[in-house]
């Protein structure tokens, strides 16, 4: 249905990075921006008088996230203040200019021509698009709100009617996060507080002190220098010191370097084998670097594994160009002394040519190749006849999309067809995933309606971290086949960086890996896949593999969240788009695996009714992947990479482990019973109460601590308690 009231409007645009900050951001939210992804705690590129009006704001007792809130209300009352938003956000995209012209980043005239151009009269008056943020479970425990976040019937009937949801947890997010957010403002505001509150602080501008803006101009400075490895190092030499533990006394495991070789260690190895993990654990305890090549990664290798050695049977460790033989031999060298020596050699003599060499990231690249899609010059010309700009729609201002009509007459014309039929044609177009309309109302009609490329996203552009500027344009591989890959790398990410019982990672090997390098090339295969037809347990095993993967390529990032907020960001803007929407750690996990539950002590759901990511959502929530996610904390389960045929089986096998661990424990002197706090936060998955859910606990015990619990039960004596949950790295 056409818009009558169709009115086309540019709004001065930020630089490249479209609304990096300008709408999903602009109310304060902490999400890093593109050119941040190292940073634990990434600064929003904006202006001092934004970063001041939302200070000020959160000390006179407002909350940024009531601005927006209160603008999709549509309330007169708030117009003044989307006024002020609007002038802020136009200071800010100035000094993101200035910014990234003082980093020697170049400005393309199309970006400082949108920039200067005039807006209309009301322009300024004009709220811009804003992406509702996602339910997100922080590990902060409300007592109002229960774990299925729904309040009391005594409260409700108390209130005299239901709140509407939005307005319920707006509420909460004000009375729980006040105390989080005034820390973060005094921070942010290093110590200036006193000073305003005196009077003596002067103008708005002087409440960001001179250090911060130090500190930002470094960071400007140092932009293009910046790797993430050395966050992550900052980080675990932070840990290590914090134990007491020299980082020079941590276990090779643990370093990127073990003792200076001129020779090579190279290992041949392959994911899924015992002797292999055996191999890998005997270099580490003799303090060896190696590199590892796994032929289930590099099938090319193979060939020349049995051209070397005459067999193609793993594990084969080399010693530059000799073969040793596998980890039977190397024991019998060590205890013979005969390792050592060859050890010795090995510092001293350079490996020849004829030594197999290290793998690369680019080495039989499988990530990217593949057909061209049979739409992509269509959608190439298309990217240049449609004049794609800000533009005012329903009362709001979406950036950088196009008008169907502009597009219906490019189709036409460039194919030779029938109006109808090029509305038939932008539709098959659509449905691959290269736009999308503004608002999801429809795939693709005629008339005023607004459509935005992918790569014009701005939560696609800022926040997914598998798009690298650009949409692929290859033909979508099947979703099973990209599983199929990402799961044979997940398995020698494993194999080579996580102890063997799942809970200690190696982050920082996992970084510097060339395994890592191809895993995340291969994700950019899953930007247009389409996901509906997978099965209910190809379904589970690919969410739950890339959940676990993407909660490592965020602590590689971004470091490991550390307090509430950061979680906040950790399981909330952390996100990878998929089938042409983005997911977040949280979506992925109450949106697709719990079948669209609420997060704890949420009042909305991930997925709202129109929401085209709900068809993806499992029908029937599966309790037991709670036993299988890894946000990377100690008390998370252990890792096991999952394969779909076996998928409710390894389930299983992941709740027995968790509970026989330390996932549950009994007293039986004092009649009392131990639980993972997952299960208090989770516990409608598991029942309509404790009991039911100390059943479900004994399904997965050893016969005689089930039997001990269920006499217990049956006696009603039986205390429950919650274990504290352990938030810190499983380094």
């Amino acid at each position: 249905m056409e818009n009558k009231d169709l009115k086309e409007d540019r709004a001065p645009e930020s630089v490249s990075a479209p609304e990096k900050k300008l709408s999903a951001e602009k109310a304060g939210d902490d999400s890093p921006d593109r050119g941040n992804i190292g940073e634990k705690k990434s600064p929003d590129v904006q202006s001092e008088s934004s970063e001041e009006e939302k200070i000020s704001n959160v000390q006179k007792g407002e909350n940024p996230e009531a601005h927006k809130d209160g603008e999709n209300t549509g309330n007169v009352q708030n117009e003044s203040t989307e006024v002020k938003h609007h002038e802020a956000n136009k200071e800010g995209e100035r000094s993101v200019d200035v910014q990234k012209e003082s980093r020697g980043v170049k400005i393309t005239e199309p970006e400082k021509d949108r920039g200067a151009e005039d807006p209309t009269p009301d322009a300024g008056a004009v709220p811009m698009e804003e992406k509702e943020n996602e339910p997100v479970f922080d590990g902060t425990e409300n007592p109002e709100i229960g774990e299925n976040g729904r309040h009391s019937e005594s409260d409700l009937a108390a209130q005299g009617t239901a709140w509407p949801e939005k307005a319920a947890a707006l509420k909460n997010y004000v009375v729980e996060r006040g105390a989080a957010v005034g820390n973060f403002v005094r921070r942010l505001s290093s110590g200036r507080k006193e000073e305003l509150d005196q009077g003596q602080g002067g103008s708005e501008n002087n409440i960001v002190s001179n250090n911060e803006e130090d500190k930002k101009t470094n960071l400007f400075k140092d932009w293009n220098a910046w790797n993430p490895l050395t966050l992550v190092k900052n980080t675990l030499d932070a840990n290590a010191e914090a134990k007491g533990i020299r980082v020079e006394d941590m276990p090779a495991q643990h370093l990127l370097q073990g003792p200076v070789f001129k020779g090579k260690v190279i290992l041949f190895s392959c994911s899924e084998s015992s002797d292999c993990r055996m191999a890998r654990s005997f270099l580490r305890q003799k303090g060896l670097r190696y590199f590892e090549i796994n032929i289930d990664v590099y099938p090319g290798r193979k060939a020349e594994l049995e051209q070397k050695t005459g067999s193609s049977f793993v594990p084969k460790i080399f010693f530059n160009e000799v073969c040793l033989g596998g980890v039977k031999e190397l024991k019998a060298m060590d205890a013979s002394g005969e390792l050592d020596e060859k050890i010795k050699g090995l510092m001293e003599t350079e490996a020849p040519l004829s030594a197999p060499l290290p793998p690369s990231a680019e080495e039989e690249d499988f990530g990217n190749n593949g057909m061209v899609d049979e739409f992509e010059s269509v959608v190439k010309n298309l990217r240049k006849h449609v004049v794609v700009k800000d533009r005012f729609y329903k009362m709001r201002m979406f950036s950088r999309c196009f008008v169907a009509s502009d597009a219906v007459d490019f189709l036409a014309e460039d194919q030779l067809l029938e109006r109808d039929e090029a509305v038939d044609f932008g539709r098959r177009i659509a449905s691959k995933h290269f736009f999308h309309h503004v608002q999801d109302e429809n795939i693709f009609d005629d008339g005023n309606h607004l459509y935005r490329f992918l790569e014009h996203d701005p939560v696609v552009s800022t926040k997914c971290y598998n798009f690298s500027g650009r949409t692929n344009d290859m033909k979508p591989k099947p979703a099973i086949d990209v599983a199929a890959k990402l799961r044979s790398l997940t398995l020698a990410i494993y194999a080579a960086y996580i102890s063997d019982n799942g809970k200690h990672v190696d982050y920082r090997s996992i970084a510097a890996s060339a395994e890592f390098v191809r895993y995340l090339k291969v994700t950019e295969d899953l930007q247009r896949i389409d996901l509906h037809d997978l099965s209910r347990e190809e379904k589970l095993a690919f969410f739950i593999n890339l959940y676990n993967m993407m909660a490592i390529h965020a602590i590689v990032l971004w470091g490991h969240p550390n307090g509430a907020l950061e979680r906040r960001r950790f399981f909330g803007d952390f996100k990878y788009v998929i089938g042409g929407y983005p997911y977040s750690l949280s979506a992925i996990q109450n949106g697709v695996l719990r079948g669209n539950q609420r997060p704890p002590y949420n009042l909305t759901k991930p997925f709202g009714l129109k929401d085209k990511r709900l068809k993806v959502a499992l029908q029937i929530p599966e309790p037991l992947v709670h036993f299988a996610l890894v946000s990377g904390s100690k008390s998370s389960p252990p890792f096991i990479c999952y394969a779909p045929g076996s998928i409710d089986e390894e389930l299983r096998l992941a709740a027995r482990i968790f509970f026989n661990d330390t996932g549950f424990s009994i007293d039986a002197d004092t009649n009392t019973a131990s639980l993972s706090k997952i299960m208090k936060w989770y516990s409608v998955d598991f029942g309509n109460n404790e009991r039911e859910v100390l059943k479900f606990v004994a399904n997965y015990l050893e016969p005689a601590r089930a039997e001990q619990l269920l006499g217990l039960l049956g006696s009603n004596q039986l205390k429950v308690t919650y274990q504290p949950y352990d938030w810190s790295l499983n380094d």
